[in-house]
Parts: C-alpha cells; structure tokens; sequence
C-alpha cells in the first residue's frame, strides 16, 4: 500500500468567502498560484537582492544530520556570512539550511515588498516575518509547527517539494513524546516499511512549490519539505480563532519545550532513548488499533 499521497488542491486566485469555507474553516492546505504575484518581491526578490539588502550578516546554518541529544533544540551545525552562504547555494548542492532567520529586520525595506493576506483571513502575528533558506537537496524534517499558527509559506527563485499530513496522523508518523517532529531515523519520501510498518497507510497530499507559489498550510499539519534548487521562503504566520489552539499553542511553547530542554539537559542520550522507543511502541499500537478512524 505505501503512504498515499493526493495532489493539493491548486488555485489561481480566491475570495475571502471561498477560502474561508472551502480551506481555513475544514483546515485543508491549498496553492495559491497568484497571490504573491501582485507583489513587488515578485520580481525584486532574487538571490543577488537579497545579498545586497541583507549584506554581510553572520548567520546560523543547520545541516541534515539526527539532532544531538544533548543540545538544545534548533543548534546550528556551523554559522556563515550571509553573502557567502547565498553565493555556495547557487553554486552547488549543500544541505545547509538557514531557517527561522529574519532578514527582514536587518533590511526593512523587504517589509515594503510583500503583501499579508488580510483580504483573506486576519490575526498575522509576526513584524518580522521568518525566512528558510535551502541548498538543492536539503531537507527539513518531519514537523509541525511548535506555536500551531495558520502559515502562508510563498516560495522563490526554484522550486520545493512538500509533503503534509494532517495532525490526526501524528502517532502513526513516529511523533516523539514532548516534541513537535516526528522520529528522524527514517526518510519519509523513501519509507522502510519493515522497520517503520506505522507509515504504511498513512495519507497524505503531495505538494510542488515553484516561483511565487504561495502553500497555505493550517494549524498543525505536518509537513517535509525539500528543496529542488538553492532558493528560499517566506512564511507569514496567523493566529486561528479558536482559544483551545492558542491555549495548546502557549502550552507548546511554555511548559512543554522548558521540560523537554531540561531533560535533555539532564538526561542526555537516556532521555532521548526513552522518547524514541515510546515513538515507536505508539506507532504500534495506533497501527494496530488501526488508527486515525
């Protein structure tokens, strides 16, 4: 059976009463091909541009490699100028990322360049919005976003593949207890059904993001994503409406990521153990149960 994945749904333009019934209501993502089209970053923003108003600018990379135990979480594997990094990414294929960067505060006028979607749906969070910057090939795990916000995620300058499952998956995507990604010893898009039997079965939509794309990604979806070529995103970020997903979101962010940094911090490599093996023994029995109904 494998994991079975289904296109996204794909659209060049919406309204306000369309999106919101049709996606953010069912919490379902969707393309939209246009939106950042109207923007001027649309054809501002290439890779030289961005050296130029972002300059030379130390910044911290991360590469592909299962996260160390005992660091804390989001430790970068090494730190670059920011110039130097955008020069090796057009140049070559790395799997050194820069993610969660704002750029944005070092070049205010980027502020000027893009659009939130606000003809869409309100509560945007963010006054520095965060950019993902990826080398061809490079891969982000497995996750869902920690704080739970709707994002609207326009890529630019290549292309990005994207895979997204919906939050009811989580057990049967190996979700580690404590944490908001999912067991990193295996490789979703080429899956070891034997090692990792939870996965056979688990649906999913299939996503490809090219040049001005704009993916809208609700609360709590899962989603991998791996560049096609050395380019980079924005995401802006929106609160939902409803108060159970702020509570669980401030929750996320507050108790849940302190205990998990202060175990990890005691406990090291034991700690980490633990949270693999109850991975593992949930993905069991939800596949037994035969999970999500």
């Amino acid at each position: 059976m494998g994991i079975i994945l289904k296109p996204i749904d794909v659209v060049d333009d919406i309204t306000q009463q369309e999106f919101i019934e049709k996606y953010l209501k069912p919490r379902r993502p969707v393309v939209i091909k246009n939106m950042a089209r109207k923007w001027p970053a649309y054809q501002k923003w290439t890779m030289d541009y961005m050296k130029e108003v972002v300059g030379d600018v130390e910044v911290p990379l991360y590469d592909s490699k299962k996260a160390d135990p005992a660091a804390p979480i989001n430790t970068p594997t090494t730190k670059m100028k920011f110039a130097d990094y955008i020069d090796l990414i057009q140049k070559e294929p790395t799997d050194l990322r820069i993610f969660f960067f704002d750029p944005i505060k070092h070049a205010p006028k980027l502020l000027e360049e893009y659009i939130s979607p606000k003809d869409l749906m309100g509560g945007f969070l963010d006054k520095y919005p965060s950019m993902f910057f990826g080398g061809q090939s490079s891969v982000t795990f497995l996750h869902f976003d920690i704080d739970l916000a709707h994002i609207f995620h326009t890529h630019f300058n290549g292309r990005k593949h994207v895979l997204l499952f919906e939050n009811k998956w989580k057990e049967r995507l190996y979700q580690l207890p404590y944490a908001t990604y999912a067991l990193e010893d295996y490789d979703i898009e080429h899956p070891d059904f034997e090692k990792f039997p939870a996965l056979d079965g688990v649906e999913g939509i299939d996503c490809y993001l090219e040049h001005g794309d704009t993916l809208f990604m609700p609360t709590g979806w899962w989603h991998w994503m791996k560049y096609l070529d050395g380019s980079f995103s924005l995401s802006l970020r929106a609160w939902d409406k409803s108060w159970a997903v702020k509570a669980h979101s401030l929750w996320n962010l507050t108790v849940q990521r302190k205990f998990d940094d202060i175990m990890k911090k005691n406990f090291k490599k034991k700690y980490m153990d633990w949270k693999e093996k109850v991975a593992v023994k949930r993905a069991e029995i939800a596949l037994k149960r035969g999970l999500p109904k």
